[in-house]
């Protein structure tokens, strides 16, 4: 396991981090109907972000870059249970969870 580790270069981390960045990306541009959909976009976005820090952390041999993760991840956990609380809020109102039904609230 530790000769595959010693393989894996930086420019390995930043190919899996440029593929998730574009999977989000992609999501979000092409999903605007489903809010579910567009969360998990953006916490696609937000691990690709991770492994950019974690690699150049790493490669630089500082671990700043991994606490930045640790508080990344507290906001992606905050951010997601509050989504998906909004959304539960909303289908219980509107028996539906379209991003058009959104703009539609008043109050």
């Amino acid at each position: 396991m530790s000769n595959l580790v010693s393989a894996l270069t930086l420019g390995h981390y930043l190919a899996l981090s440029a593929v998730l960045l574009c999977i989000s990306v992609t999501g979000i541009f092409l999903n605007r109907k489903n809010v579910i959909m567009l969360l998990i976009s953006l916490e696609l976005l937000l691990l690709a972000v991770n492994i950019n820090f974690v690699a150049f952390s790493r490669s630089m041999g500082d671990a700043a870059g991994q606490v930045f993760v640790f508080f990344i991840l507290t906001v992606a956990a905050a951010e997601a249970a509050i989504g998906l609380a909004i959304l539960v809020t909303l289908f219980r109102n509107r028996r539906s969870i379209d991003v058009a039904d959104i703009d539609t609230l008043k109050g």
